[in-house]
């Protein structure tokens, strides 16, 4: 009776923990559709107040020569980096620039060519975003130091990057549209794991109270007969 009493709250609790993260991804999954829309011209100020998933296009300045891959990114099963980029608007300010996925080689040692054409103005388009995040605190791995550009690391705190690069970041990161700009595969998805396995937790729990109950009945209504 103890073990039941103790079991069923619990896992109804994990059932509607399971149903609200459901609510929430369906959420997030629903503004990032409803975002496909034309691009808002955007700059510093209003970069920084837009809601996450707004199509914006902006105009400034690669930085060629300090470029980031964010590792540990799969597409399709297949392991590989996203290329991180800053542009310098003309207020002076940086903004990240996700500028899509490039598959991993096979060799830590021979990173993928990310060089950019010539310097000079770019006019970009793309969602506002964030930086990519882990659920596993030991799969993240900061920037290195020291050592040649491009630098690779695995789902780095905006902080990290700013130290990297010596520069105040505006909050939010570019991913870059398919057809604008220089950039790899740009197939962008909405984050995270699909709401639908959120709810299907969420049943697998409540069923688990369920089935206790069931058990604990139906071995007392043995035990009287």
């Amino acid at each position: 009776m103890l073990l039941v009493i103790l079991a069923v709250p619990a896992f109804v609790s994990l059932g509607f923990w399971q149903w609200h993260r459901g609510e929430y991804r369906s959420a997030l999954w629903a503004d990032f559709e409803r975002a496909d829309v034309p691009a808002i011209e955007a700059n510093a100020a209003s970069l920084e107040r837009l809601p996450r998933f707004t199509r914006v296009q902006v105009e400034g300045e690669f930085d060629p020569e300090r470029q980031v891959l964010l590792d540990n990114i799969s597409r399709n099963g297949a392991p590989g980096y996203e290329v991180l980029t800053l542009l310098r608007l003309a207020d002076g300010s940086h903004l990240m620039v996700n500028r899509g996925w490039v598959p991993f080689s096979g060799y830590r040692d021979r990173l993928p060519d990310v060089a950019l054409p010539a310097a000079g103005g770019q006019r970009l388009a793309g969602r506002l975003s964030t930086l990519p995040v882990t659920g596993i605190a030991s799969g993240k791995s900061p920037p290195a130091e020291e050592g040649p550009w491009p630098r690779v690391t695995s789902f780095p705190g905006q902080q990290e990057l700013a130290h990297l690069w010596g520069e105040k970041l505006l909050a939010p990161v570019l991913l870059l549209d398919a057809g604008s700009g220089p950039g790899y595969l740009r197939d962008w998805k909405p984050p995270g794991v699909s709401p639908d396995r959120n709810y299907s937790y969420a049943i697998q729990w409540w069923s688990f109270a369920l089935l206790a109950v069931a058990m604990f009945i139906g071995l007392n209504l043995k035990r009287r007969a």
